[in-house]
């Protein structure tokens, strides 16, 4: 093992020393931020409709059925530009790649808004999710442009800027739409979307100096499946990914059904502003991301995925008391967002040429997770109530930490690594 570890150390510091982005670009705390801003607004597009199905359905004339396909579609849609469009990032000049996404946003999100039928809003709703995953492109930029041993904290602060973006999008879509209508949701994000666009064309480094790879784009989508079968740490941490997304979803999917029932019968906007409990989530990403650069990926996750299995304890008294549920929402968004930005951070550091496969390969392990939790989670709640579902949820926990306890110390962890050499 010191062997390997010690061959991981010289491939990443080569790696990291042929890209030399960070070397040219200043990564400023400031475009730090403007990361974050941008990847929070592109990913809150993905959720924006989940309060509105209702009134789209009765104003397109939809039914159930159709209505339901709305997010089904939008989430397709960004699992197929994880796999499809986030490697591009490897082989094409980022900011460029980043700000032709953001226009072609704009124009899905235009689509959206102005649809008056039931096809061409599925269709704006498909092409939303697609072009959304900008958001991965944008945090593999932003790991690309941080110096090695402050990459975590950059990748964490980044990760925040989603965070947010998720958790906000319900709350800030229902609101708007009880305003101006629910069009307005989507014409002031197609907004926002050209403003940024603008802003970080203006911003982001022009040029990199990493040498042009080589690779077509069908060798491309088989390389990020070649750095699956070959990094042991890679599977390791997209499967990490996997269970904490599937117990976040396995809570999130489900909630507002017990929460709509007795004794609470909160309405909707109650029920989503609850989210905003979450943002606690976006502390933990920073956090995490200056662990890891003092090099404790392994004892952050041990401590993130006990504390996703503890919440599940709390949040099974949700029904007689909402305090149980604010303190274990509170634990497992801290949880969830920890191992995120641990797994992101690590699997960068393994090969910074190629850090948007490995990022878009991740990240389909982490929609795979979401779709199985919940999926699993609203059946589940039909048959069997609430208690199931929280058992689901401990479930997926626990099978995290187990993984963790029997993998700890057998697989080589590349930032730390690069962290330790660079403190010499």
């Amino acid at each position: 093992m010191p062997g390997k570890s010690e061959a991981v150390t010289r491939r990443t510091e080569a790696r990291s020393g042929e890209s030399g982005e960070g070397s040219i670009f200043v990564l400023s705390r400031g475009v730090v931020m403007l990361f974050a801003v941008a990847c929070g607004a592109a990913v809150a597009n993905v959720y924006f409709s989940q309060p509105l199905l209702v009134t789209m359905g009765h104003d397109l004339g939809m039914s159930p059925a159709v209505v339901g396909s709305v997010v089904t579609l939008t989430h397709v849609g960004y699992g197929l530009g994880l796999f499809f469009l986030v490697p591009l990032g490897d082989v094409a000049d980022r900011r460029r790649l980043i700000v032709a996404q953001l226009l072609l946003l704009v124009v899905a999100l235009a689509v959206v808004a102005a649809a008056h039928a039931a096809a061409i809003l599925l269709v704006g709703m498909a092409a939303t999710g697609l072009l959304a995953v900008v958001t991965q492109t944008l945090v593999a930029f932003a790991a690309s442009l941080a110096p090695p041993a402050g990459r975590g904290r950059v990748v964490g602060l980044v990760t925040s800027g989603v965070v947010i973006g998720i958790l906000l999008a319900r709350s800030a879509s229902g609101l708007m739409a009880d305003l101006a209508g629910w069009r307005s949701v989507y014409l002031a994000s197609a907004s926002l979307t050209a403003l940024l666009a603008l802003v970080l064309y203006r911003v982001l480094p022009r040029h990199s100096d990493a040498p042009p790879t080589t690779l077509r784009y069908g060798q491309l989508l088989r390389s990020t499946i070649t750095l699956f079968a070959r990094e042991q740490l890679l599977r390791l941490r997209a499967l990490f990914g996997l269970l904490v997304f599937a117990a976040f979803s396995t809570l999130w999917s489900s909630v507002a059904l017990p929460l709509s029932e007795a004794p609470y019968f909160l309405p909707h906007s109650a029920i989503g502003a609850l989210g905003l409990i979450g943002v606690a989530g976006a502390l933990a990403a920073t956090a995490a991301g200056r662990l890891n650069d003092r090099g404790l990926s392994r004892r952050t996750t041990g401590i993130a995925l006990t504390l996703l299995a503890v919440s599940w304890l709390p949040l099974a008294f949700i029904r007689s008391s909402l305090w149980a549920l604010v303190v274990g929402v509170i634990l497992l968004d801290l949880a969830v967002q920890a191992v995120h930005v641990t797994n992101q951070t690590l699997i960068y550091a393994l090969h910074p040429d190629a850090g948007s496969r490995l990022i878009g390969g991740y990240m389909v392990f982490y929609s795979i997770g979401s779709a199985t939790g919940a999926i699993a989670a609203t059946s589940l709640y039909t048959v069997a109530g609430w208690g199931a579902v929280c058992a689901l949820g401990a479930t997926f926990s626990c099978l995290g930490l187990v993984l963790w306890a029997f993998t700890r110390h057998g697989t080589p962890d590349p930032a730390a690594e690069v962290t330790s050499r660079s403190g010499t």
